[in-house]
């Protein structure tokens, strides 16, 4: 898996490029955790649960189905105030949606673990991507050494500096439609 800094690093960029119809506290601060939301199933190795297993790491919660229910449930219920309109609900579902499906995603483009399972809980088969350039990260403060600097490094090539330069040109080609 990339870091959670990398993970987060996809949900500020993609506020920031998309600009849904909210951009509260709220909004941001829910855009940073939810790119890393789905490794919240790592906490179940602690109680046993193997990898291989539906709620294992890189199950359920790194699905499809996972990432859609939390942005409908987060765009009905922690903005259900701000987005009266249908329409507001539905992009800001897909939004929140496609934050969260961003760690699968990347995740599937690392080269460590047993894969992803996109299409839980319809199957838990695990799926890696044609093209895995990502160093996988190690998990905790383990990322701080020398480990974490050859996995920083990876990120920096394969996500960060495409984030960032999509984001500088985003940034001046609204600034030029602006003028």
């Amino acid at each position: 898996m990339p870091s959670i800094f990398t993970h987060s690093l996809v949900g500020l960029v993609a506020g920031k490029i998309l600009s849904p119809v909210i951009s509260s506290k709220r909004f941001w601060i829910l855009s940073i955790i939810y790119p890393s939301l789905p490794d919240a199933d790592v906490l179940g190795t602690a109680f046993g649960i193997p990898h291989e297993h539906l709620f294992g790491h890189r199950g359920l919660t790194h699905s499809i189905f996972f990432a859609l229910l939390v942005g409908l449930i987060t765009a009905v219920f922690f903005f259900r105030k701000e987005n009266r309109a249908p329409k507001k609900t539905f992009i800001l579902a897909c939004y929140f949606a496609l934050i969260t499906m961003s760690h699968s995603i990347l995740d599937g483009l690392n080269n460590g673990g047993i894969g992803v399972a996109y299409f839980s809980p319809l199957s838990n088969t695990r799926y890696f991507l044609p093209f895995r350039p990502i160093e996988v990260s190690p998990i905790g403060l383990a990322f701080f050494g020398e480990r974490g600097y050859v996995v920083f490094q990876s990120e920096l090539i394969w996500v960060w500096a495409p984030l960032l330069t999509t984001l500088i040109i985003y940034s001046f080609i609204r600034n030029k439609l602006r003028n």
